[in-house]
């Protein structure tokens, strides 16, 4: 029999922790003697998440311009280029969704088992519960700066998941953690969950059970594709790069924490929420990342560099902002801090290669569910597969 690569998807919403734990499960499955390859996934190029795993050490596929669900054949040719790039396929592939996607079981997880059973054994798909918004959509609280169009996404991904996982458990109190566990039993009965932090590893021999286990897109939820559209184009997306040149010697993790700092002040003055943002600097061969997941969170360095851009270096920074509001005023914002950001310890930036936009309607390849009749995905397209 031809070699199947063990392929493990990892959703979330925006600002859940998936990058970060993909990056440890990575280095998880090479310590069993596994080969890795991971695939992130964004609307736009210039990823923040695809910059971070390469400045790792692994290696990493793109597919950017729409979700994997509107994007199966990339999906499907980028894993292949990632099998046919090394001396060997990769024994796993790590696949990083869009934040703000669902719907991925029946447009991903069972196109993969159903048409391509002979390339691919697909793992169970493990769902990040991020801790402020989800626990205020589950509770039907107000304030989690999003619409309602939006929070339906975020209850969605967490319906259709095989297991559930409650990231950031070294931030939160026990109580808070047991209140979690509790929520998602009473509104999303029925669902194995996993306990983890994403940042200290703990929990993580009990996730890489989970995922090595055999059912897999075991749920395919009603979803109402108006809903789903409308609250994913109420989110704004920033994608850009900065060329930074500094007179003076600059510490690059001061530069990418401040400018993140900045970005939520100007955000908290519109009203907007934060999904998330996230800023990856990179110089003299090192890297650091910044990152805020919501807009009554703190600035975190996820990985410092511990880097100087030296007087009369430069170095570049690639960031990426999920906002809900409007995506012009969220590029005058990113340019307004970074110049400020900049300006403040003698350097200069250029922006270029520069996106902000609304997502469009979800289009997917194909979609496979439990319901033979069709909901509002009726948007589905001609030559898509609509099956039982």
């Amino acid at each position: 029999m031809s070699h199947r690569i063990r392929y493990v998807m990892v959703g979330g919403f925006l600002g859940a922790g998936k990058t970060t734990t993909l990056g440890r499960l990575a280095a998880m499955y090479r310590d069993r003697g596994q080969s890795v390859g991971i695939v992130t996934n964004d609307q736009a190029e210039g990823l923040v998440d695809t910059a971070s795993l390469r400045g790792q050490g692994y290696d990493v596929g793109e597919v950017a311009g729409a979700c994997f669900c509107c994007q199966f054949d990339n999906l499907v040719s980028t894993v292949r280029g990632l099998a046919e790039s090394g001396a060997a396929p990769p024994d796993v592939i790590l696949a990083e969704p869009v934040g703000s996607c669902t719907d991925l079981v029946a447009t991903v997880i069972r196109p993969l088992k159903e048409l391509f059973a002979a390339e691919f054994d697909v793992a169970p798909y493990a769902v990040i519960l991020k801790p402020g918004h989800a626990s205020k959509v589950l509770g039907n609280e107000a304030g989690t700066g999003f619409s309602p169009k939006a929070e339906y996404i975020l209850r969605k991904q967490l319906e259709e998941a095989d297991a559930i996982l409650v990231n950031r458990i070294d931030e939160l109190p026990g109580e808070q953690i047991d209140a979690l566990e509790a929520l998602v039993e009473r509104e999303i009965p029925g669902k194995p969950v996993v306990r983890m932090s994403a940042k200290t590893g703990e929990g993580f021999d009990r996730l890489l059970e989970v995922l090595d286990g055999t059912t897999s897109g075991s749920v395919t939820p009603n979803l109402d594709y108006d809903i789903y559209a409308e609250g994913e184009a109420e989110l704004a997306w920033y994608n850009g790069t900065a060329d930074v040149a500094a007179a003076d010697a600059v510490g690059l993790d001061a530069l990418l924490t401040d400018v993140i700092g900045r970005m939520k002040e100007a955000l908290a003055e519109k009203n907007y929420e934060a999904a998330h943002l996230k800023a990856v600097g990179v110089s003299d061969g090192g890297f650091g990342v910044a990152n805020l997941v919501s807009g009554d969170g703190p600035v975190t360095l996820s990985a410092p560099s511990d880097r100087t851009i030296p007087a009369g270096g430069t170095a570049e920074l690639i960031l990426n902002a999920r906002v809900a509001g409007d995506p012009q005023v969220l590029q005058g914002l990113m340019n307004t801090t970074v110049h400020a950001a900049c300006e403040a310890v003698g350097a200069t930036a250029a922006l270029r290669d520069e996106r902000a936009f609304r997502p469009g309607r979800p289009v997917p390849t194909h979609r496979m569910t439990d319901d033979p009749t069709p909901t509002a995905a009726a948007s589905t397209p001609a030559g898509a597969s609509l099956t039982t």
